[in-house]
């Protein structure tokens, strides 16, 4: 599988980290579950599945570590029988990121909490001046979404 990008500047850190980490599915969205680079999916209903609940389950997240410790919890891990869940926030000076990132026995936890750490800071080094502190969702965000992840999987 090969490993798609909606924004240039995370296709290196991206793909370093998919190859790192040994992860079997990756998607890096912005907060408001827009994708910026995916690897592993079979299909685009898929990633924007992925996305939405990513970016919902953070948000969940980091309102029940307020009230239950006063501040947010930074992040997920769920393990199952066969495969793990990861799930990231990276911070940038216009925003933050989310990272989910599937794995199974072929990697471990520490491992991807450590290229986790390596691909925050390769993506701060790289984001563009001008990236848009809170991406507005356009008139067209539903048609721009689909055409978009129709160029991420080859489809026009």
């Amino acid at each position: 599988m090969r490993l798609s990008v909606a924004e240039d500047w995370v296709e290196a850190p991206l793909k370093q980290f998919v190859d790192e980490a040994r992860v079997q599915l990756a998607v890096l969205l912005n907060r408001s579950g827009q994708v910026l680079g995916q690897y592993g999916f079979a299909s685009s209903v898929d990633v924007m599945t992925a996305c939405a609940l990513a970016a919902a389950t953070t948000a969940s997240s980091a309102e029940l570590g307020r009230l239950v410790d006063g501040k947010p919890f930074a992040g997920l891990h769920y393990a199952g029988n066969v495969r793990q869940i990861f799930l990231g926030q990276i911070s940038m000076r216009a925003g933050s990121l989310i990272l989910l990132a599937v794995f199974d026995d072929e990697s471990s936890l520490g491992l991807v909490q450590l290229f986790f750490a390596e691909l925050c800071a390769s993506l701060a080094a790289v984001v563009p001046a001008d990236a848009p502190a809170a991406p507005a969702l356009a008139e067209d965000f539903e048609r721009e979404l689909h055409r978009n992840l129709a160029a991420m999987f080859g489809r026009s």
